[in-house]
């Protein structure tokens, strides 16, 4: 394992549904959208005890993982649709 600055770990932290929700929502209310989405979905959550934690690094990476994903999606739908002439 790398060596790392325990204070830059810290800052990418996350720790408690609504330390997530103000992060990724603006929103710290919007917590239970974050139990849901850790219920319903492969959002990197881990937990240190019994609080629910992520790091902000791995959240963005999973997030553009994500959205490329679904550019790719896009992409093949229109492909089928030019081809089988739908649009």
């Amino acid at each position: 394992m790398p060596e790392h600055d325990d204070s830059e770990f810290a800052k990418d932290l996350l720790r408690g549904a609504e330390e997530i929700a103000e992060y990724l929502y603006g929103d710290r209310r919007l917590r239970r959208k974050i139990y849901h989405l850790s219920a319903t979905s492969n959002l990197p959550i881990f937990k240190l005890g019994s609080v629910i934690c992520m790091r902000k690094s791995v959240l963005h990476k999973w997030l553009e993982d994500q959205e490329q994903r679904h550019a790719n999606d896009n992409n093949e739908y229109t492909g089928k649709a030019v081809k089988s002439g739908k649009v």
